[in-house]
């Protein structure tokens, strides 16, 4: 079993920056690729950013140049750099690592709120 563990969430006014790290308990490159969702209230779970083994992105269009996924094998962590934050990023934020086919691991998410 595989644990992600998430940290970096909180409370920021819009137009400011947060840092969301997913730690693994394993290599990072055993995974197919790692990511992260949102999920609002009374929505669904939506990618938000995803890096693949060989360091190829994947970024919803609403994030895009605002975002960026990252990754320190060293460390076996992945981050997520939020900045001009809006408030409809407000939402918690899950931390995913694929293992094949459609199997993942997720952590236990981290909740960004971001007021106006």
């Amino acid at each position: 079993q595989v644990q992600l563990v998430e940290s970096g969430g909180g409370l920021v006014q819009a137009g400011g920056s947060l840092r969301l790290s997913c730690a693994a308990s394993r290599s990072i490159f055993s995974f197919v690729a790692m990511g992260w969702y949102r999920q609002a209230p009374g929505k669904q779970r939506d990618l938000v950013a995803r890096i693949t083994s060989t360091g190829r992105t994947t970024y919803a269009d609403s994030v895009k140049g605002r975002f960026t996924i990252s990754r320190d094998v060293a460390k076996n962590t992945i981050y997520l750099q939020m900045n001009s934050l809006k408030p409809e990023d407000t939402a918690v934020y899950y931390c995913n690592a694929e293992f094949g086919g459609s199997n993942s691991y997720w952590g236990q998410g981290t909740q960004v709120t971001v007021s106006s």
